[in-house]
């Protein structure tokens, strides 16, 4: 029986995210939880921002820790 994932992380909590070395270039370092998405595979997916940036980032949870 497979077991349901379940987002580790919150809406609203401060997360530290560590980029990916394969993906695109992104700024590792303290991040807030925008918005729950969808799993992708065995893996939660989250949306963040950091105060330091304009834009959003999406994130697996495998790239958070808390903050």
């Amino acid at each position: 029986m497979e077991r349901a994932l379940k987002h580790k992380y919150s809406v609203g909590e401060t997360v530290f995210f560590t980029a990916s070395n394969v993906a695109r270039p992104a700024a590792s370092g303290t991040y807030q939880v925008i918005r729950l998405l969808p799993i992708d595979g065995d893996d939660c997916l989250y949306r963040i921002k950091s105060s330091t940036e304009a834009f959003e980032r999406v994130a697996k949870e495998s790239q958070l820790v808390l903050s």
